[in-house]
């Protein structure tokens, strides 16, 4: 195409070749047998050569291959101070989400330092901020509160009738979120060599936002009882949600005024500091660690005030100092959350693979799909025996671990280290410090899955399939639980992805008058069909499920019956043969 003097000349094309089947280029091109047998393959997979073998370290512990070349005059500053902005952040965050995961908030602590340790050897993300994520937790929750409910733990008193044993139901619920923990990271792992990574092309983005925003529901329903300070029984399966929901209503009545109101001014204070923290966010360069002020300040006021003994505000507890020896967690619960570990193996590392290809595409760089499921199984697999749950990364502090400066996975590590200061030196401290400030902390820092919601007005516009994708994920999720909502939801992704195919558009092109471009004749008036070409156009890959409705469109579109050609040109070849069968005997006839 040329343009000449503000005008468009069409250029004229000439294409002659040979006509040939499928079997006629690959006698033409001498196709090469290229397949392998099964032996072959096995006995060339066990050989090992030194670069093969330095191969696979470097790619198996892909620390061993940037560490030697860390740029520290570059890097050090930003990885440090993004490690300790992390490890601040995640000092409450940790905390916060072990209530999430009906487990005591110092195995919040435990979660945010033994996992990250790992993922910083064996993770390909150079960004992302593994650790304790609020989907996860309300996920392990489930399971915990499931297998070791309040009534199991109920024992009598001669004098108050039955009181619950706190201490027996927490050592249990650990133990059980530690199975589930170690189960899933062995699931991830077995999947990463297996080279499963691929499953996270099934988790589209509308299904992944819509299985969040559905989770961030679940979450904020689960810290209502310490918004309130009310104790609502706990329902698990199908339509939970809703039936919490209604308990925690007619609960309403009993609320602790000394719990409603230690939420609220958290809330509000919260709300207030991050909007003075975004307003200064371009004018100093670390962000203000608003969430462990909140809980310095008021653990100092619940200890002066004494709101646990006057208004009976419930409070953390004792957090004992120090870390735990590991534990073999107990197999034999392995049956009994086999499917809660599996959905939480999908959804940990769905998420994570997510936001690391975002922060990778950003930065010019690769994250190895399979490589990132051993690493996450990994951290699972030895956070499991040190009584850690299942960890994934956060979106809140990867953004601000990467705008800190945080180049490198060192960050992640310092980040670690941070915990575990805190947790050997002044974890105790915290004890009280009121439950209801930590689910302040969770209702703030869900705002952001809140806001997907917005995605609904969005895909509306851009596409309605991804739109009802994310509708369907997150009802199913809400209403289903987020296990069997998981699920559904990927089972319906499955499907749409089918009925595309079912449903292409199909149509027949044609020339922009003066140009090289082709475009729907139906769809525009000043289209032209080029004469004596059909160029015909398919939405859909052809296979076989949408073969026959391709040959329908194909047929209705351009008038071509092409089971009519398929008969005609078999009875030409057909003749063909009889006449060359015909010609071979004459032949043979004259040189008798």
């Amino acid at each position: 195409m040329e343009e000449e003097e503000g005008t468009w000349r069409r250029t004229g094309y000439s294409v002659e070749r040979q006509i040939l089947d499928e079997e006629a280029v690959d006698v033409m091109a001498e196709k090469s047998d290229m397949k392998t047998s099964i032996p072959d393959k096995i006995k060339k997979s066990m050989r090992c050569s030194g670069p093969k073998l330095k191969k696979g370290l470097l790619s198996s512990v892909p620390v061993v291959s940037w560490l030697p070349r860390y740029p520290i005059r570059e890097n050090a500053l930003g990885d440090l101070i993004s490690g300790i902005s992390v490890g601040i952040m995640q000092l409450p965050q940790g905390m916060a989400y072990a209530l999430l995961a009906s487990v005591p908030p110092v195995f919040g602590l435990y979660s945010s330092f033994y996992p990250v340790l790992i993922y910083f050897i064996f993770g390909t993300s150079k960004h992302i901020s593994i650790g304790t994520y609020a989907v996860m937790s309300v996920m392990i929750g489930g399971v915990t509160e499931r297998l070791a409910p309040d009534s199991k733990f109920m024992e009598s008193d001669g004098l108050n009738g039955t009181l619950l044993n706190v201490t027996l139901r927490d050592e249990e619920r650990v133990r059980v979120a530690a199975a589930v923990t170690l189960l899933s990271g062995i699931f991830q792992i077995l999947l990463g060599l297996v080279q499963f990574g691929f499953v996270v092309t099934y988790l589209s983005e509308p299904l992944v936002r819509g299985y969040t925003t559905g989770a961030a529901i679940h979450v904020i329903v689960s810290q209502l009882k310490y918004t309130f300070g009310i104790n609502p029984e706990r329902y698990n399966g199908p339509l939970a949600l809703i039936y919490t929901v209604l308990e925690i209503c007619s609960l309403l009545p009993k609320t602790n005024i000394g719990t409603l109101v230690v939420s609220i001014v958290t809330i509000v204070c919260l709300i207030i500091a991050k909007e003075v923290n975004a307003y200064l966010s371009k004018k100093i360069p670390v962000p203000i660690p608003v969430e462990l002020l909140a809980i310095v300040i008021a653990t100092i006021i619940s200890w002066q005030v004494d709101l646990s003994g006057k208004y009976k505000v419930d409070v953390v507890g004792e957090i004992p100092s120090g870390l735990q020896a590991p534990v073999i967690p107990d197999v034999n619960l392995f049956s009994q959350v086999i499917g809660d570990a599996f959905a939480l193996s999908v959804v940990g590392y769905g998420i994570a693979i997510s936001l690391g290809r975002i922060f990778a595409l950003k930065y010019g760089y690769s994250v190895d799909s399979n490589q990132e499921l051993i690493a996450l199984g990994l951290s699972n697999t030895v956070g499991g025996f040190f009584q850690c749950f299942a960890i994934s990364c956060s979106m809140s502090r990867t953004m601000v671990q990467e705008s800190t400066g945080g180049k490198t996975q060192i960050a992640g590590a310092l980040s670690a280290i941070v915990i575990l200061f805190i947790t050997l030196w002044i974890g105790s401290l915290f004890q009280d410090l009121p439950k209801a400030v930590l689910a302040g902390i969770i209702f703030v820092n869900l705002h952001g899955m809140m806001k997907q919601f917005l995605d609904i007005p969005a895909l509306w516009r851009s596409n309605r399939v991804d739109m009802v994708v994310w509708v369907v994920t997150f009802i199913c999720t809400v209403l289903l639980n987020v296990d069997i909502g998981l699920a559904a939801s990927i089972g319906f992704s499955v499907l749409t992805v089918i009925f595309r195919t079912q449903l292409a558009t199909y149509s027949v092109l044609g020339q922009v008058p003066g140009t090289d471009l082709y475009r729907p004749v139906d769809e525009y008036n000043q289209v032209r069909k080029v004469p004596g070409v059909v160029i015909f156009r398919s939405s859909a890959t052809l296979y076989f499920a949408n073969a026959e409705l391709y040959e329908g469109a194909l047929a209705k579109k351009s008038g071509i019956n092409i089971a009519k050609v398929l008969s005609a040109k078999r009875k030409l070849e057909a003749k063909r043969k009889r006449h060359e069968k015909k010609m071979a005997k004459q032949r043979q006839r004259v040189r008798l």
